[in-house]
């Protein structure tokens, strides 16, 4: 493989020149910088990123931990981080697990140490792994935290606020008997968005019912269980607020396998607005994640801590934005 002292002789500039276009840092001209990039594509040229962490202390490359990648809430939150870290001039490692069952051994810690300057990890969180993070004094900004871990960086939305909208427009079509389909119990999303159900319920007065709150596990299969669940209730929900869109997906389908019409016979609010959101029949209303916002959020917040600076706050909120469509209406009589 070419060295630098090969692509500084190509372009007729000093390793250091070239060092610095490779590494993306300033006192260089577009121009030239252009050149050297070229030059090294060329030549084959590819940066060791081991030895560039040991040089400078930096590898340019930021860590995403994703177990479950075909989330659409995770594909969105990794789609903006990768976009935002190439925009900041870093690459990025993303690493996934087969076997949701099993936690990410020491072995995947001592990657990310070795090859990158930090990470940003997504849900869900495996017992033991969040603390292993913690306590490998690396950089690591959160999306989503378990709520037992509020002390470690974190960016989410504004999970209360978000579900108290729902619920209110929910109220507000005239809904009484509202289920809920919760998420996943150890996250601080489920906790918030639980939370807002049970004080729109007092708020609202709505019907105070146990048996309208259901598990769901953030998921497709749990939704569509919890559906079926309500709807051998002997007096149903006229309404069903779901933790996230993927289990409003499933509700959807168990209802409609039922033969019933929504919203005619049940109302169906998400939470997410994946892009499938759209396109279910009928169009999904659901609680917006500024899902582009909170991963630029959270490299931005990696990259701080990379650099040695103290965040204002640990936690980084963004808001929610309702988002109404076809598959909410008014009871009937």
């Amino acid at each position: 493989m070419p060295t630098l002292a090969d692509l500084a002789a190509a372009a007729g500039v000093s390793t250091m020149t070239v060092s610095r276009a490779l590494n993306n840092q300033p006192g260089i001209s577009p121009r030239t910088r252009d050149i050297i990039l070229k030059v090294a594509s060329e030549k084959g040229y590819t940066s060791n990123r081991v030895a560039q962490k040991l040089s400078s202390g930096q590898s340019r490359v930021i860590g995403v931990i994703a177990l479950q990648l075909e989330l659409p809430f995770i594909i969105g939150v990794v789609s903006s981080v990768v976009r935002a870290a190439a925009a900041a001039g870093n690459e990025v490692l993303i690493y996934s697990h087969p076997e949701r069952e099993k936690q990410p051994s020491s072995s995947v810690l001592h990657l990310l140490q070795q090859f990158t300057d930090g990470a940003v990890a997504l849900p869900p969180y495996h017992d033991g792994f969040v603390e292993a993070l913690a306590r490998g004094r690396f950089p690591v900004a959160m999306v989503d935290s378990p709520i037992d871990h509020a002390d470690l960086s974190c960016v989410a939305c504004d999970d209360y606020g978000g579900a108290r909208s729902a619920m209110k427009h929910l109220a507000d079509l005239g809904h009484k008997r509202i289920a809920f389909i919760d998420g996943v119990e150890k996250l601080g999303s489920a906790k918030e968005r639980l939370r807002a159900y049970h004080e729109a319920v007092a708020v609202h007065g709505l019907a105070r019912d146990p048996a309208l709150l259901v598990p769901g596990h953030f998921s497709h299969a749990g939704g569509h269980a919890a559906a079926l669940a309500l709807l051998a209730l002997r007096k149903r929900p006229t309404a069903i607020f779901a933790a996230n869109d993927l289990s409003a997906f499933g509700a959807m389908a168990a209802l409609q396998e039922q033969g019933l019409k929504i919203p005619q016979d049940m109302s169906v609010v998400g939470f997410d607005d994946a892009p499938a959101a759209l396109h279910v029949h009928p169009a999904l209303t659901t609680v917006r994640q500024p899902m582009e916002g909170i991963g630029r959020a959270a490299v931005s917040t990696l990259l701080s801590q990379i650099a040695g600076l103290a965040p204002d706050s640990v936690r980084v909120t963004l808001p929610t934005e309702l988002m109404v469509r076809q598959s909410t209406a008014a009871p009937r009589d």
